[in-house]
C-alpha cells in the first residue's frame, strides 16, 4: 500500500512508526500486537504508514496513520494508536489500550443532523462488533465544527467536519495478545463508512455511510 504524508504528523519529525524508546525492550505480546498490526490487510481504498508514536501514554506505543483516497482526494483520514502496560492499567481494565483519531469534511446539511454524534459513534462501536470484537471501557468524544469565510477568502463555500476521538480496550487473547489485526480492520471499516463508501461486501443494508463530500467514487 501507498505511503500516507502528511497527514495527522506534525509531531511524527522522521520517525519510522517504531515503538519510541521502548523498542529494544518491548515484551513478547507487545511486538506480538505490533506485528499482526503490520500484516493486516486491508482495503484498497486505504493507504497507511507509521507514525510517531506518543511517549508518556504508556511504557509502549506503537502509532500508525491512514487515509481513504480517491484518485487526488483524501475523503477521509485519522490515526490508530497501540498502547500496552504490562502491569496493567486500573482506567483500561486490560494491558492493551487502543486510541484513535477519525476525521472527516462534511456537507452543512449533513453536519448540521442533530443525530449525527450518536450516529457516528455507534458506527465505531458497530465496527467493532460486526468483526466479532470485544471491546471493553470505551469512551470518546464526536465532534462537529463549521468555517465560514470573509475578506479575501470570502469566495470559498462553508466547511463542515467532523471528528470522533475514541479509545477501547481490545480482548486479550493466546499469550496475552489481543487481535489488533481485526481491530485494525474494524478501524479501517469506520474510516470508509465515514468517508461515505459502501461496505467492502455484502453486509447489513440499514448501515448507512455519510454522503461523500467530493464527488463518486470511481474505485
Amino acid at each position: 500500500m501507498a505511503a500516507a504524508q502528511g497527514r495527522l504528523s506534525d509531531d511524527a519529525d522522521g520517525m519510522d512508526g517504531s515503538e519510541g524508546n521502548a523498542a529494544d525492550s518491548a515484551t513478547l505480546p507487545f511486538r506480538a500486537a505490533v506485528d499482526a498490526l503490520r500484516g493486516a490487510r486491508l482495503r484498497p481504498e486505504i493507504e497507511i504508514s507509521p507514525a510517531r508514536p506518543p511517549q508518556r501514554l504508556a511504557p509502549f506505543a506503537h502509532a500508525l496513520e491512514a487515509a481513504v483516497v480517491d484518485g487526488e482526494d483524501d475523503l477521509a483520514d485519522g490515526r490508530l494508536v497501540l498502547l500496552h502496560d504490562p502491569a496493567g492499567h486500573d482506567a483500561w481494565q486490560g494491558s492493551f489500550r487502543l486510541v484513535t483519531l477519525v476525521r472527516a469534511e462534511l456537507e452543512p446539511e449533513i453536519a448540521a443532523d442533530p443525530l449525527l454524534p450518536e450516529v457516528c459513534w455507534s458506527w465505531l462501536t458497530g465496527a467493532l462488533s460486526a468483526r466479532g470484537l470485544w471491546f471493553g471501557e470505551p469512551s470518546g468524544t464526536v465532534t462537529r465544527a463549521g468555517s465560514h469565510y470573509f475578506g479575501a477568502l470570502a469566495e470559498r463555500p462553508p466547511a463542515s467536519q467532523i471528528e470522533i476521538r475514541a479509545s477501547w480496550t481490545p480482548r486479550e487473547g493466546l499469550g496475552g495478545v489481543p487481535d489488533t489485526a481485526a481491530h485494525l480492520a474494524a478501524w479501517c471499516d469506520l474510516l470508509c463508512q465515514v468517508a461515505g463508501l459502501p461496505p467492502a461486501g455484502p453486509g447489513d443494508a440499514s448501515v448507512v455511510s455519510l454522503p461523500q463530500r467530493r464527488g463518486p467514487q470511481t474505485r
